[in-house]
């Protein structure tokens, strides 16, 4: 028994670490020392069988010590637990020993006879595993003998373990053993088995009840819990996991059964894990009753899915052979378009005779094969078949026409389509929505007019009347879309969000700005359906911007905010700013700055934020919020296999259109690899066409994720393809590789964008400086010569541009320069306050304090530059400087005057008095000015926090740190990426390197993500203080969090 399933179990191993397989389920689940021990032994699986050839001959089998199972139906069991027993310990029980607790449950396996377990299913307690297991695949049978046991209500026992279980978080896992072992149940096999199921979508909280109740003195886990286990880890496409649960069942005996391979020939197979999945189909023929529906039907999907028709229809024919046939369409739809996409129609449409035939639906069928040909992009077969069709019944029903119409319109044959609609109509089966799928194919094709005409051939719904207007207003002609929208109202449809959105951009576009506050208005009244979006705002605000009406632009952003909406991206920000100024508001474009600051303190989130284009994309459809929620769950799944997110996005049924595209790479950019995977998947579509804006958006994600070679590549395909590049394409790139310290690299795109005929805008010249200006990468003869091109091209420098130059400048020891730079700015109408304090601030930060201190007045009075005076940011930055040269007293009195001059202390004062207290060892002086700074009413910025943090680590007071962290989010300043970094730094750098792993596991969990140097402070610290565990684990997660943000074909 055991070296059967120990031979079964060895040759699905990989050689992977033992570390690997909890870091999805609880990143602090820890195993007993005796597990430790048995991890670090040198015990390691072996590796899996190489995949099979498409050939005749079979998979590889492990024949010594191979196992024959039986799926008989189950055998009575006797209802006594003592007999039971009897019959148990003869089988399992060690010689000589004393049998095991009654409670256990185990399996009665011999050559000729087997217990009913080998064929009971799992039952698994949420409908989304149902979902995506093939049909039937895993519906409760309990055995006999279960039934036959009366008396024995465990439900109270499983409902306290389960509240336990799923009581405890990630980092609970020794509280929930404590309090299962304090919690005074019986645990039987049973109970053990229905806690799992029902802690099906908190796979942590199985996992560790598992390995728990696997530990316990005379417990034994049955098959049917393994089963249930090995279902859990293969919907989470944990495969590593699935590997070790199968040597623990190898080290407890406990027998495989024909549910166990069909779990895994499910898994491997919705994993594109082909090979693993036919060697699990192989050992489903060893048991006593082979594979069933359910296994075939398993590996035929597997098959279809990697492209190996020709595969899948061996296994299907032998299905047929056995007297199998598949119990639902989805099966032998899956096989029909694998097969036509292969180009085997032959083969195709006998599998379609074959279903009309098990079924006694040949309409059905017949329509099914047709919608194959149609996904497959095999047009010419999809009509071969419909002629025939047309031949034996006239002529073709409804249901028909629409789907090869919708497959001929998509593809770009619209004629086509119009025919086959024009011949339906003759023959009085005509659906009037079959007109709506040829105004989209003439939208598709730009032709305007033609989608006009045909639009009076329908009744148009919702989408088709969006898409006209979408198109309208993108062609200037706003008075026949308001008409049309007109209509649409009239007719009784509900206008959608895009649709409004179309209306409101065209009406500011026009003047009538009003008009489009009221389709606003009037959607947020609404009690029932769409309410304005992120992105519906994001477009009013552009285009208020763009039509000289910065302040409605304001308006628009507070309603947003208020609207409890996700803030617009950077450029929507930079946008209004320069709309203010350019209006003469430039305390209002402060204000727009500083909340811009307190969403994205870093010019590397500004950079994240870059919106590509702001072209509306072509051709678009409507989509529901629930369908683009839908896109994002997939994506976002903390499964790594592309294979089943594919799966995942077909059985979905979503339609994508370029639209649908751009906003499902705007909303997963945070899951850089599965985005990116996703834009090449649905642009491989028949007839589908990824716009510019896509573009921009795949290559800035790939940029963030540093897969710079992908990037490049989305740039050559966009050139190959003749997709419009635009300005910010370049710009995106240059921003990432400036990001990545590249900054040589960035020049060359800066040069290639001007050989090509581009003209750098603002936004290009910022990130390019500021990169070049940047700690990482500088190059200070370079960033002056292309400021230099910027002024010529006469573009002015914004605050925080003109800062980071004149700080290079300084720092770079180019102190004339510096002076320089700021008169030439001036004389540009740069605001002359604005660039004193700046030049005074770089002079401070690089130590110069007395040409500082010259330039302000030694009395701090108004000075005779230009008119200038010293505000609260050029005391600020005085402050600061005098106090980093542990200048004290002179602080002190440049606070004095402060106060004398009526101008009250600011955020950074107090800031900066606090480092330096803490630096000199003071905390309780710190504590102090914080103290002071409160009762004054000013509030402490992140900056504040981050120096309290910093301060109180690098004194010994720890847990105020944690105690001034966790305060952040309720004071309105939430860490942002510095403030993660600064604390994880000095947390390490006190020892306590542990903690620090903690808040770079919160920093992903909060859409923040970790910087390389994060995990490497954080492994040196790990080291230094002996935690090599920890390290390896935090190396691991470290290549998992890299290659997720990768495309990695």
């Amino acid at each position: 028994m055991r070296g059967g399933t120990c031979k079964a179990a060895a040759a699905i191993r990989t050689s992977s670490s033992s570390s690997f397989w909890w870091k999805l389920f609880s990143p602090s689940f820890r195993f007993s020392a005796g597990e430790s021990r048995r991890f670090s032994s040198g015990h390691r699986p072996a590796p899996p069988p190489a995949a099979p050839k498409p050939s005749s001959s079979r998979p590889h089998r492990r024949r010594n010590g191979s196992l024959r199972r039986k799926s008989a139906p189950p055998q009575s069991k006797a209802s006594s637990p003592d007999a039971l027993l009897q019959n148990i310990s003869a089988i399992i029980a060690p010689e000589g020993g004393k049998p095991p607790h009654p409670a256990v449950c185990a399996e009665k396996v011999g050559e000729e006879e087997e217990s009913g377990l080998a064929d009971d299913g799992i039952k698994i307690c949420r409908r989304g595993a149902r979902r995506n297991a093939p049909a039937g695949l895993f519906q409760v049978r309990w055995s006999e003998g279960e039934d036959e046991e009366e008396g024995v209500d465990v439900s109270p026992t499983v409902q306290k373990i389960t509240a336990i279980v799923r009581s405890g978080g990630g980092g609970a896992a020794a509280a929930m053993e404590e309090r299962l072992g304090s919690a005074a149940v019986e645990l039987t096999a049973e109970v053990a088995e229905m806690v799992v199921k029902r802690c099906f979508k908190a796979g942590g909280a199985a996992l560790r009840f598992f390995s728990w109740a696997r530990r316990q003195p005379g417990f034994r886990h049955t098959t049917a819990t393994y089963n249930a286990m090995l279902y859990i880890a293969g919907e989470a496409r944990e495969f590593d996991l699935v590997d070790e649960l199968l040597r623990w069942m190898e080290e407890d005996s406990c027998p495989t059964d024909v549910k166990t391979w069909t779990i895994l020939v499910h898994h491997f197979g919705r994993g594109n894990k082909v090979g693993r999945a036919l060697w699990a189909f192989e050992q489903t023929k060893k048991c006593r009753s082979g594979p069933d529906k359910m296994a075939y039907g398993s590996i035929i999907r597997a098959l279809c899915d990697a492209g190996k028709a020709e595969m899948a229809v061996e296994f299907y024919r032998e299905m047929a052979g056995g007297g199998m046939f598949p119990v639902c369409g989805d099966l032998y739809q899956a096989l029909m378009t694998a097969l036509a996409a292969s180009g085997d129609v032959t083969t195709a449409r006998s599998i379609g005779e074959d279903m009309a035939k098990a079924s006694d639906a040949a309409s059905s069928s017949t329509s099914l094969m047709l919608k194959s040909f149609c996904i497959s992009g095999n047009l010419e077969a999809a009509m071969a078949l419909a002629e025939e069709m047309r031949t034996k019944t006239q002529r073709l029903d409804p249901e028909k026409v629409e789907i090869l119409a919708v497959a001929l319109c998509k593809a770009g044959r619209v004629s086509e389509a119009l025919e086959l609609v024009t011949g339906a109509e003759k023959n009085g089966v005509l659906d009037s929505k079959l007109y709506g799928h040829i105004v989209s194919g003439y939208l598709r094709l730009g032709d305007v007019q033609l989608a006009m005409k045909f639009l009076r051939r329908c009744s148009p719904g919702v989408r088709t009347y969006t898409e006209l207007i979408q198109h309208l207003s993108r062609a200037g002609e706003h008075g026949m879309a308001c008409e049309l929208y007109d209509e649409m109202v009239a007719n009784g449809a509900e206008p959608d969000m895009v649709a409004v959105v179309a209306m409101a951009a065209g009406h500011v576009q026009n003047g009538r700005v009003g008009e489009a506050w009221s389709l606003f208005e009037g959607m947020k009244k609404k009690e029932k359906g769409t309410k304005p979006t992120r992105k519906a705002y994001s477009v009013f605000i552009r285009e208020l911007c763009k039509s000289g009406e910065p302040e409605e632009a304001l308006r628009a952003l507070a309603e947003m905010l208020r609207s409890d909406l996700a803030p617009p991206g950077g450029d929507i920000f930079h946008l209004l700013c320069n709309s203010l100024r350019e209006k003469g508001l430039p305390e209002k474009a402060s204000m727009v700055e500083q909340m811009r600051l307190g969403l994205s303190s870093t010019i590397e989130d500004a950079a994240e934020d870059l919106d590509p284009s702001q072209n509306q994309s072509q051709g678009g459809r409507r989509w529901s919020d629930d369908e683009l929620k839908e896109v994002e769950r997939i994506l976002a799944s903390p499964c790594s296999d592309w294979a089943s997110m594919a799966e995942g996005l077909r059985k979905s049924g979503i339609l994508f259109s370029p639209e649908l595209a751009e906003e499902v790479l705007q909303r997963c950019r945070g899951h850089g690899g599965a985005a990116l995977r996703f834009f090449s998947w649905v642009g491989k579509s028949a007839g589908f066409r990824h716009t510019a804006r896509a573009y921009n958006l795949a290559i800035k994600i790939a940029g963030a994720g540093k897969d710079f070679s992908f990037m490049r590549h989305l740039h050559e395909e966009m050139k190959r393809k003749g997709c419009p590049r635009m300005v910010d394409t370049w710009t995106t790139m240059i921003a990432q590789y400036g990001r990545a310290g590249l900054t040589e690299m960035a020049l060359g795109k800066f040069a290639e964008m001007k050989s090509e005929g581009f003209r750098p805008d603002a936004s290009t010249f910022k990130f390019l400086i500021i990169f070049l200006c940047g700690k990482k990468g500088r190059k200070v003869a370079e960033a002056e010569k292309t400021f230099h091109e910027m002024l010529s091209a006469g573009i002015s420098p914004d605050k925080e541009l003109a800062g980071s130059f004149l700080s290079c400048l300084c720092e770079s020891g180019k102190i004339s320069e510096a002076r320089s730079c700021v008169e030439a700015l001036i004389t540009r109408g740069f605001g002359a306050q604005v660039g004193f304090s700046l030049l005074v601030k770089s002079l401070c930060r690089v130590g110069r304090m007395e040409e500082a201190l010259e330039l302000v007045g030694e009395t701090g009075s108004a000075v005779a530059h230009r008119g200038c005076r010293a505000d609260e940011f050029v005391y600020g930055s005085l402050i600061h400087g005098l106090l980093r040269g542990g200048r004290e007293a002179a602080a002190l009195e440049k606070i004095e005057e402060m106060k004398r001059a009526g101008i009250p202390a600011t955020a950074q004062v107090y800031t900066s008095l606090m480092v330096h207290f803490f630096r000199e060892k003071r905390p309780e002086k710190a504590m102090a000015v914080l103290e002071k700074m409160e009762e004054e009413g000013c509030e402490p910025t992140v900056v504040t926090f981050s120096a309290l943090i910093r301060g109180y680590v690098g004194t010994g007071m720890v847990a105020a740190a944690w105690a001034i962290f966790r305060r952040m989010a309720a004071a309105g300043a939430p860490p942002d990426f510095q403030t993660y970094s600064t604390f994880m730094a000095c947390l390490c750098r006190a020892g306590r390197s542990e903690e620090a792993m903690e808040l770079i596991q919160e920093m992903a969990a909060r859409g923040i993500s970790p910087s390389a140097v994060n995990f490497r402070t954080v492994f040196y610290g790990l080291n230094r203080e002996g935690k090599h565990d920890l390290a390896r684990a935090l190396l691991e997660k470290k290549w998992t969090f890299s290659r997720k943000r990768r495309f990695l074909a």
